[in-house]
């Protein structure tokens, strides 16, 4: 038997087969091999056709079905990851009626802004654990304000993944770890926020059914199964959105533990086994896939955007003609931890929430014509990148999480020995690398929410570890006193206020 996992991006859909027995990967793919395409109509919009992520998500099926082997009879259950924050409006027959404005769309953080001073900063936070901002929420009050007539015949809104769910079982439904990251839960009330409702004008029955994040959902229709060639019945039993789920994939379930990844933008996601939520709103807490109110399992989601983009814009203006990472990584290797003095801010990729939404750009400091070279400022990039996790870190420990073990794909920066060894060094936290993906870990957490798995560490006995970097102790005082510099000049770098008018404290 097999588990089907998807992970639709805003990039590709990816598709994904486990065995069951083995917990081994049968078979992976991903479509387009271009990234699909996203449409900015104005500076600031982001926005793809719903049905763009079910035709790619077609082609992956029948890809991993075909490369496999595997019977359509042998699928026993469905998961779905998918990108976060979007937003897909459908009338009663299920028709999308507009393209959906996706996460990376900007147009909301107005309606955001008024709706947290409208509700009240504190009330806001208590309840929901986050501003508005520019989540679903928001965008959905952007369509009513912009596009009455088209809102007046949306009978639901949904995720992305509650749309492909939907096409999957015909039924137009959401998660409580939906709602939470759309900002539409309230975790006082443990229910939908009335708050939000009536700020922003919405009417109660545009919320769709809820159903179970680990758990049975729905089953695929006849017409899914002659466009999918899967089998009509197969369940869906899981959804999540593409950082908890990465969580998952991680086997990241309990207080304490972390999951990060490290591409264009970096994200630290560690759970809380509280209610809890910063009070500068410099992270995100939406609800974990394994969240209930009785026993709460929050997702602390820290984003750094100057991540993976540092490496490469180094890369390619001080380091041009290399090829491949793992030279560049040579070279910058070539120094010694704290890159003799020299300090990178790396947050050149717009305004960091984690900061304030202050938005400083990237700076190098410290330079020597003297005594450094590109060894040395290849080096602090990567060092300033680790210390900008260590930073958002230290948020999530006043949040009351314990920071032990940071578990970690092995892809993008952390591929890196150097970057590692920096924020293993910096946090004090063993870094443990593993061989999964989004589409995997969608895999395991249908098992899961299929009952295949009778537990979390039966779906997970089979996760293969890489490899674990633990703090070099003749190292870790170069990088504690680097990171003390670096926290120095940020602090020189953001005086002044935020975006509520409140001091920021580095």
């Amino acid at each position: 038997m097999y588990l089907l996992g998807y992970d639709i991006g805003s990039s590709s859909v990816k598709a994904a087969l486990v065995d069951t027995q083995t917990g081994k990967t049968a078979a992976t793919d991903y479509f387009p091999k271009k990234e699909m395409e996203i449409t900015a109509h104005r500076p600031g919009w982001a926005e793809q056709d719903p049905a763009s992520w079910w035709e790619n998500l077609k082609s992956a099926t029948l890809s991993v079905l075909r490369s496999s082997g595997a019977d359509r009879g042998q699928i026993a259950a469905i998961g779905i990851s998918y990108q976060m924050h979007g937003l897909v409006l459908v009338d009663s027959t299920g028709e999308v009626l507009r393209p959906s404005i996706i996460w990376c769309d900007s147009r909301a953080v107005p309606y955001g802004e008024r709706a947290l001073e409208g509700i009240g900063n504190g009330k806001c936070l208590a309840s929901m654990l986050n501003s508005p901002g520019n989540f679903t929420a928001s965008k959905l009050a952007w369509v009513k304000e912009n596009e009455p007539e088209l809102y007046s015949r949306a009978d639901k809104f949904l995720l992305p993944g509650d749309y492909i769910a939907m096409r999957l079982t015909g039924r137009a439904a959401t998660t409580v770890g939906g709602l939470s990251e759309g900002i539409f839960w309230d975790f006082e009330k443990n229910a939908v926020s009335d708050d939000i409702l009536s700020h922003f004008g919405f009417d109660s029955a545009i919320i769709p059914d809820i159903v179970p994040t680990l758990g049975y959902q729905g089953e695929v229709t006849a017409q899914a199964a002659r466009e999918l060639g899967l089998a009509q019945g197969t369940p869906v039993t899981y959804r999540a959105g593409d950082q908890p789920n990465n969580a998952l994939s991680l086997n990241v379930l309990d207080p304490g533990e972390i999951a990060s990844t490290a591409g264009t933008s970096g994200v630290v996601y560690g759970v809380l086994g509280k209610i809890g939520y910063d009070p500068l709103s410099r992270v995100n807490t939406f609800a974990h896939v394994n969240h209930t109110a009785a026993d709460p399992r929050l997702g602390v989601l820290l984003c750094i955007n100057g991540t993976g983009i540092l490496n490469s814009w180094v890369k390619r203006n001080f380091a041009p003609e290399v090829v491949l990472y793992s030279e560049l990584n040579e070279i910058a290797a070539e120094s010694a931890p704290g890159a003799e003095g020299i300090t990178v801010i790396p947050f050149g990729n717009g305004a960091e929430r984690v900061i304030g939404n202050i938005d400083p750009g990237c700076s190098f400091h410290g330079i020597n014509f003297n005594i450094h070279n590109r060894s040395h400022i290849l080096r602090a990039s990567q060092e300033g990148i680790a210390y900008s996790f260590r930073y958002g870190m230290e948020i999530m420990k006043g949040m009351g999480m314990e920071l032990g073990v940071i578990r970690a794909g092995n892809a993008n920066m952390f591929l890196s020995p150097l970057f590692r060894e920096a924020l293993s060094c910096v946090s004090g936290a063993t870094i443990e690398l593993y061989d999964t993906d989004g589409a995997v870990g969608a895999a395991r957490g249908a098992g899961i929410g299929a009952g295949i798995y009778s537990s979390a560490a039966e779906a997970f006995a089979s996760l293969e570890k890489i490899a674990v970097v633990r703090p070099d102790s003749g190292k870790t005082q170069a990088y504690i006193e680097a990171y003390g510099r670096w926290r120095e000049i940020l602090k020189k770098e953001t005086e002044g206020v935020n975006h509520d008018n409140k001091k920021l404290v580095i």
